[in-house]
């Protein structure tokens, strides 16, 4: 059983714990934390979802990340998500973006790692594959429909910014 810290929407504790698969009760939030890989050589790191996933399953992911588990910090989910789904281990990431949408108040960060490419490791029950992908190509599936709605929406400020970055 997976067990939640409750916040309110200003993100503050509520004080009471969630569970995993239950009814979150109006009002109350969990956090969930989101990692966009780059690499040093400037590619990025898209993962395949496992194809039993209950959303978006098969379909290729721009971020690693999960729920918060009690006690944790945005951040301390972050560096458990990213080294659970992909096997890097950061030292420290970079905030992108924290929002809510309906019962979830999520943080997104940007990992930047100098990894060996062939090093990255697959979570049984969550990833099937992965590849990395050029900043024009990152760009292009982002607009894309392979791209979950939602998850381009968080991502659109830093992509507002790389493409203000790149020549035109």
């Amino acid at each position: 059983m997976e067990i939640w810290d409750a916040y309110r929407a200003d993100g503050s504790l509520a004080g009471c714990d969630l569970v995993r698969g239950e009814p979150i009760p109006p009002g109350l939030f969990h956090l969930v934390s989101e990692v966009l890989v780059r690499h040093t050589d400037g590619g990025y790191l898209l993962m395949q979802r496992d194809w039993r996933k209950e959303k978006y399953g098969g379909m290729f992911d721009a971020t690693a990340g999960g729920s918060a588990l009690k006690g944790e910090t945005p951040l301390q989910a972050a560096l458990r998500e990213l080294r659970e789904e992909t096997g890097i281990i950061a030292d420290g990431l970079t905030p992108l973006y924290v929002c809510r949408c309906r019962q979830s108040i999520y943080h997104g960060y940007l990992c930047v790692t100098g990894c060996g490419k062939s090093e990255v490791a697959l979570q049984p029950g969550e990833t099937i594959g992965y590849r990395w992908v050029s900043e024009p190509e990152f760009l292009r599936f982002v607009h894309s429909g392979a791209c979950a709605g939602v998850r381009r929406e968080r991502l659109a400020g830093y992509v507002a910014t790389l493409e203000g970055l790149r020549p035109g």
